[in-house]
């Protein structure tokens, strides 16, 4: 199962709560709440390239299956994580406390993240 496709965010939940847990200063939180995140995947192989654009804000991380990469989480803080597949439509990540959770159904992707409390969203294919 291909991840390749552009994603637009369609609801979440928790997002203050998880957002303050990772870090992110009130002011950008705000700025984001409501914002509609675009997130394009381009899979080749075991190799990903993840850009996700927050109004203004980009953030594009590549990595490849099973190999340890630099990430860069929201905060813009790096960190060595190794990303692996569960199944064939599941992405896991573990990056310095928190669990990010990728899982493709059809043309939707669905995000768990954890870090003391919990942020889940669903983005459709379009």
């Amino acid at each position: 199962m291909s991840f390749t496709g552009k994603y637009e965010l369609q609801s979440q939940e928790n997002f203050v709560p998880f957002m303050k847990a990772v870090g992110l200063p009130d002011e950008m939180i705000e700025k984001g709440k409501d914002i509609k995140s675009i997130s394009e995947i381009v899979q080749n192989g075991k190799k990903f390239t993840v850009t996700v654009t927050t109004g203004t804000k980009v953030l594009t991380n590549e990595f490849t299956l099973g190999e340890e990469a630099e990430l860069e989480t929201l905060t813009g803080e790096k960190v060595k994580s190794v990303v692996r597949m569960e199944g064939d439509n599941k992405l896991v990540a573990d990056l310095k406390g928190l669990r990010s959770v990728t899982e493709l159904q059809g043309d939707t992707i669905i995000n768990h993240d954890h870090k003391l409390t919990f942020w889940f969203g669903i983005s459709k294919k379009i």
